[in-house]
């Protein structure tokens, strides 16, 4: 009798079967991996996708808060022209261009820091482990020689505790030199801040009340302001205010740094107990008007 054949349909059948099963067991594995990573994504860097996070409302627009500044400038140019408050807004101006160039610059990583200190880092750790391969290989346990045993473990221990400080600068560096440029940056905000708030010091809206009328004495050659005046000036300072703390919050944005998050919100309640002076002014000024309209009635 001849052997029978196999049935060619069946065996067909089995093998695609079983690359079908192999299809989907990789296909599972992948789509288990995949959410692994996003799980993992998501749980240690939350804003990893800058797509997702980044948007038009959630970031700061530097440009819109240099444009802004420019605007105030030019309001002031029109009002006061011959004011000192117009130049320190220009002074404000080239300030706010140069913070936020640096800001943008701070950013991104210092390549050849962090290169150098790549390599530095490397070369230490090479000699600190072909140090340490040496010493194995000559290491024996002799009773005679404890004390001189007991000697080179302290000294290898004082320089782990050296290479490890090493380390320690190497790996601040880079974030150092930028906490360094960002704080020059900010303390000349901080100051400009302080500048503000002098030329606001000697505008008193108490001139403007009924029973203060006359009773101050002008500046040599300055004339007082009236009401409508005196209220555009102090809102200009309290809007200069305003955008020096945004300014300074850019470096707060493009670093992740605790020292500048720290400066910045101290910066920034600067400037919010600065404009709130200023509020209490228009506040009198508000009231003035008040009681003019109700002694005229």
């Amino acid at each position: 009798m001849c052997p029978r054949r196999p049935d060619i349909g069946s065996e067909g059948k089995i093998v695609s079967c079983r690359t079908k099963s192999r299809a989907e067991r990789t296909t599972a594995f992948c789509s288990i991996s995949r959410s692994f990573c996003m799980n993992w994504q998501s749980w240690f860097l939350p804003f990893w996708d800058k797509s997702l996070s980044a948007g038009k409302f959630t970031d700061l627009n530097p440009s819109s808060i240099l444009q802004t500044i420019c605007g105030l400038e030019n309001r002031i140019q029109q009002q006061f022209p011959d004011s000192g408050l117009l130049q320190v807004c220009k002074e404000f101006h080239n300030l706010a261009v140069q913070s936020e160039k640096l800001a943008r610059q701070l950013g991104p990583p210092i390549w050849p820091v962090r290169v150098v200190t790549i390599l530095a880092a490397g070369l230490l750790l090479f000699v600190a482990i072909g140090a340490v391969m040496v010493l194995a290989e000559s290491f024996s346990i002799n009773t005679e020689d404890i004390s001189e045993l007991l000697q080179a473990t302290e000294a290898g221990i004082n320089e782990l505790i050296f290479l490890g400080l090493a380390l320690y600068f190497l790996i601040g560096l880079e974030a150092r030199i930028k906490r360094h440029s960002a704080l020059q940056a900010l303390h000349r905000l901080r100051s400009i801040a302080h500048v503000v708030d002098m030329h606001q010091l000697t505008k008193d809206p108490a001139h403007l009340l009924s029973q203060f009328q006359g009773s101050d004495v002008p500046m040599a050659g300055k004339r007082p302001l009236n009401r409508y005046e005196l209220m555009r000036y102090l809102d200009y300072c309290a809007e200069m205010l305003a955008l020096d703390s945004k300014i300074a919050a850019l470096f707060a944005q493009n670093m992740d740094d605790p020292v500048i998050l720290t400066t910045v919100n101290e910066l920034e309640s600067l400037t919010q107990g600065l404009s709130g002076k200023i509020w209490q002014k228009i506040m009198i000024l508000d009231l003035a008007e008040e009681q003019s309209h109700v002694s005229d009635d």
